[in-house]
């Protein structure tokens, strides 16, 4: 790669001065991801990344951080050094490095593009979604355009204009990346692929004996006898039956459960019909939005590419051990121009739970045009005292939603509530279609709010398990950093230098065992991290074994690919 570089950027376009070595290098070569092209033994092409957690960008040469602010903003991947054989130009190997890169930085949870782009070239970047910020920098003999583009909208630019090239590349390409070539139909990703290893036709569901279902925070317990008791008493007549149109017994139990009017609740099918109801009847394209980062991925999949809100980050810090700063959020939010902030608390994917008494601060000094939704699926792995529905049921700037998937054991029923002052709650329940939750979840719902004992036990349980899986996980390699957190997971981050979070995933997957990559949902997870649902015991020791084999797989020789078919491409990653 160094000798391409010197004889296209030094001998053939004069960016740089000739070296007597024949090789060129630059500062960065040492913290760059390199994607390579090749066919065959022989490499082509390549294309140089820069992530936001090295710390420093090329362009930091050219401009300073007050001249180009988005390089500070954390979440921005340069692109640079695009380089192929002159020879393979006229190929598809540009464009498919092109689409690497994309591939790859919206796998590591990248949300803009930055790049310098030779003005004589800016065609062919701006057909890819591209744009210019309105800076120029000249290099040696060359002029370049500083472009930008965010992640999802360029990704949406490839599919649309260059989907059936893309199709043809995906058969005749031997991808060797750590990400799948083509991205989700709906852009999000959502948990629990390990279903696909069951089998989501149904046909036969023995396979669920075998799969360790971690990669969605599923309970490990079953739910309360009475649940069980309400879904086989009469299963034909629980199936064939309507259930109340309005859902009022389950109401009035989650009324009596938290000691709340029945006025101030709207049911749903599980948080995420709350969530999509509720924020497609409050926001709009021009509404602006906070979100926790990292935070749970439906929402920034809800505002940003369902509803197309102005998002914003508030950052959450490795440092800082991932907790909420509620003087920094304060100071975030004192301008008045957000219209909703999003807290989930305890948070997904960190764990970290903020106290009831710093939210309740922060919000009691926020401007009053800002809306609060607070979502409290794993509070009871904390305190169901901690929760903020008492305060949501009188203050019209405050919602809380709750699933009762995972603290119950009920997340096959889809089943969850959200407290709101009446006015905001009625409003909800205006745009609830009728029977928004099934007879069986009604009935097991019901049951389970009736049994506190019983979950009670078992989430305390679940915290001995949990330290249980982090002591076994952290045995492994004392350069594995493993995060208890306060719920029924934990996160795993890996050494750098070492197999990727998405590699990791990929080997576990071999042993049936089903973990989360969090690459995705945050640059802040740096490529690096896992999250881990708690299960019982046996599954426990599974997972601990299938890491184990994971984390001592050889490095696979990426960057040469090897022998291919006479048309074929390889990809493949190296740092």
């Amino acid at each position: 790669m160094h000798e391409l570089r010197h004889r296209v950027y030094a001998r053939e376009l004069g960016q740089h001065a000739p070296d007597p070595a024949g090789r060129l290098r630059d500062g960065l070569d040492g913290d760059n991801v390199y994607l390579v092209a090749a066919r065959g033994t022989a490499r082509i092409g390549f294309v140089s990344l820069t992530p936001p957690w090295v710390g420093r960008y090329a362009l930091d040469k050219y401009l300073t951080r007050d001249e180009l602010p988005l390089l500070d903003e954390g979440d921005a991947f340069e692109v640079r050094i695009l380089t192929v054989e002159p020879r393979w130009r006229s190929t598809a190997a540009a464009p498919l490095l092109m689409y690497a890169a994309l591939r790859w930085i919206a796998s590591r949870g990248g949300r803009r593009v930055v790049a310098m782009g030779r003005t004589e070239l800016l065609g062919m970047y701006r057909a890819v979604g591209l744009r210019p910020v309105g800076r120029t920098v000249h290099s040696g003999a060359l002029t370049f355009e500083v472009l930008t583009g965010d992640v999802p909208e360029l990704t949406r630019v490839t599919t649309d204009r260059h989907g059936v090239a893309l199709e043809r590349l995906r058969s005749a390409v031997d991808w060797r990346l750590d990400v799948p070539f083509a991205p989700r139909p709906d852009g999000c990703e959502h948990g629990g692929a390990s279903f696909t290893a069951i089998g989501t036709g149904f046909r036969s569901l023995e396979r669920r004996r075998q799969v360790v279902a971690a990669d969605v925070l599923d309970a490990w317990f079953a739910p309360a006898p009475g649940v069980r008791a309400a879904l086989t008493e009469d299963p034909g007549w629980v199936a064939r039956t309507s259930p109340p149109t309005d859902a009022d017994g389950l109401l009035a139990e989650i009324a009596t459960a938290r000691a709340l009017p029945a006025e101030t609740l709207a049911v749903g099918a599980g948080s995420s019909d709350l969530i999509f109801r509720a924020f497609g009847r409050w926001l709009t394209p021009q509404s602006r939005v906070l979100l926790m980062d990292p935070g749970y991925g439906e929402y920034a999949h809800v505002t940003e590419r369902v509803i197309g809100c102005r998002v914003d980050r508030f950052p959450l810090r490795r440092e800082d051990g991932w907790r909420i700063d509620p003087a920094r959020l304060s100071a975030a939010v004192a301008s008045g121009r957000y219209d909703l902030v999003v807290v989930v608390n305890p948070n997904n994917p960190t764990g970290r739970h903020a106290p009831a008494a710093e939210l309740r601060s922060v919000i009691a000094a926020a401007p009053d045009r800002t809306r609060w939704w607070i979502d409290e699926a794993y509070l009871g792995y904390v305190d169901l005292a901690e929760s903020l529905a008492g305060l949501a049921a009188s203050d019209p700037r405050v919602v809380v939603c709750t699933s009762l998937s995972k603290m119950y054991a009920l997340s096959g029923m889809r089943a969850a509530y959200l407290v709101a002052e009446p006015a905001t709650a009625a409003r909800l329940r205006r745009w609830t279609p009728p029977w928004p939750v099934s007879l069986p979840a009604q009935l097991a719902a019901v049951a389970a709010l009736r049994d506190p004992a019983y979950y009670r036990d078992h989430w305390l349980r679940t915290h001995a398990l949990r330290r249980r899986l982090a002591a076994g996980l952290a045995g492994l390699d004392e350069t594995v950093v493993v995060d208890e957190t306060v719920a029924n997971f934990l996160t795993l981050t890996l050494p750098a230098g070492g197999p990727s979070a998405a590699q990791v995933v990929a080997e576990c997957r071999r042993h049936d065992v089903y973990l989360r990559d969090l690459s995705p949902l945050s640059p802040r997870y740096e490529g690096c991290t896992v999250r881990i649902a708690v299960k019982d015991t046996a599954e426990n020791a599974r997972i601990v074994a299938a890491c184990r084999a994971a984390l001592y797989l050889p490095r696979p020789a990426a960057a040469v690919p090897g022998p291919t078919s006479a048309d074929v491409l390889a990809a493949g990653s190296v740092r």
